[in-house]
């Protein structure tokens, strides 16, 4: 981005707590503060016995995030301009390659592209980090754009983003996808064409000012505007287009796109004290390398819960990585775990189960939840496997606000 500065019962309940996580012309968003496309409820993190057959289970047709993709594209399609269909073709010119470039992707696609929703921001921005990096965490080096969304250290400032020796914001999955999707919605309430935000995005929103002021909008055909822009932004929308015609069209070009179990769906989940990441690997059973380069925004393989009171990894993981912590506070008496368990056992609602010799079928209770900050409606209703209708009528609610502190009901007190 080239843009100038402007204990064991309560486990599965415990767990819950913890995750909180390219057709025609330009069309305007809703002037509602509802997501254009509101994405569908996913299933809650699997447990750790998932079987090999569920993990590799493809989603329902209204789970799928390509269908959720190509209902929330606002912009041209295919055959709108010829250099969209150009480029779709040059990604796809080795289908196997294309694939697991996309199944490489896929979890961070995924997330991005619940974000790009939650702001109403065309679908076509879910593609903004390929076009940038192909979603990889580039580090910045002398005052070089970094992370997958390659920004300015000016940029991350201005976007409220955290560059220091020991942390780099700009390489943070979730603080700059919802950083990113909140710029380009402010620039299309400005220029109110998707197109001109593509363009701000990467040429800088001054630039595509002066070019509003000195041609107008552009008319919706040709798809790419005939602006006098340098051929590097022209082509960063073509580009975006051309994935979306992709995804679109995919038995166009002879490819598949691969699907994601819910349970390698990417989410936060709560950091309680800071800790090297390779100790965080081996507590979430998952790969050192692909915890880093989803949490590459910890400088010196330190994970600093003073500066990131989370970590980013699929939510089988996560369960895991919570599970060990909590084990060890319980075990051990390891005060620091302990306060952590603490905080989450209290968030509990009803008391704890007791034995049940007779194996007949224990009473169960509803279960609460205390909004932490940043927390919204949609992110608790996809956590714990329920509706936003559904959260609005447990706990009354007129519309979606919700407050940091505030105890809602999330499972059906019947």
């Amino acid at each position: 981005m080239n843009v100038n500065p402007h204990p064991k019962r309560l486990l599965p309940l415990i767990i819950s707590a913890l995750l909180t996580a390219c057709a025609t012309a330009p069309t305007p968003r809703s002037s509602t503060t509802t997501p254009a496309v509101q994405p569908v409820t996913a299933p809650a993190p699997a447990a750790a016995a998932t079987s090999a057959a569920t993990a590799t289970q493809a989603p329902s047709d209204d789970d799928n995030v390509w269908n959720r993709l190509r209902n929330s594209f606002q912009m041209a399609d295919c055959d709108e301009d010829p250099a969209v269909l150009s480029w779709a073709k040059r990604y796809t010119s080795n289908p196997q390659r294309f694939e697991q470039q996309v199944q490489d992707a896929l979890p961070k696609l995924i997330y991005v592209q619940q974000v790009a929703s939650e702001h109403g921001v065309a679908g076509e921005f879910a593609f903004l980090p390929w076009i940038e990096s192909g979603y990889r965490p580039i580090p910045g080096h002398n005052g070089r754009p970094a992370g997958m969304w390659q920004i300015m250290p000016a940029t991350a400032a201005a976007m409220g983003l955290r560059v220091n020796g020991r942390y780099d914001g700009r390489l943070d999955v979730q603080s700059t996808a919802d950083a990113v999707m909140k710029l380009l919605s402010r620039y299309y309430d400005e220029f109110r064409d998707w197109r001109v935000a593509d363009y701000a995005y990467n040429a800088g929103e001054y630039k595509a000012r002066q070019l509003v002021q000195g041609h107008g909008l552009p008319p919706a055909a040709p798809a790419i505007p005939r602006w006098p822009v340098h051929n590097i932004t022209r082509e960063h929308l073509t580009k975006l287009l051309a994935m979306a015609c992709v995804v679109r069209q995919p038995e166009r070009f002879n490819v598949s796109l691969p699907v994601l179990a819910p349970s390698q769906h990417l989410v936060k989940v709560q950091l309680p004290h800071s800790m090297p990441l390779a100790r965080a690997a081996d507590k979430a059973g998952m790969p050192l390398d692909t915890l880093k380069d989803l949490n590459a925004a910890f400088r010196n393989d330190i994970a600093d819960a003073s500066v990131a009171s989370y970590l980013m990894m699929p939510a089988n993981h996560a369960q895991q990585f919570h599970d060990a912590l909590l084990a060890q506070a319980m075990n051990a008496g390891d005060s620091t775990d302990g306060g952590f368990a603490n905080s989450f056992a209290a968030a509990e609602s009803g008391p704890a189960s007791s034995p049940n010799p007779t194996g007949s079928r224990p009473a169960t209770h509803p279960i609460t939840h205390r909004v932490a900050q940043g927390e919204t409606l949609w992110q608790l209703a996809h956590h714990y496997s329920v509706s936003v209708g559904d959260l609005q009528q447990w706990n009354h609610l007129q519309g979606q606000a919700i407050r940091p502190g505030e105890v809602l009901m999330v499972s059906s007190p019947q």
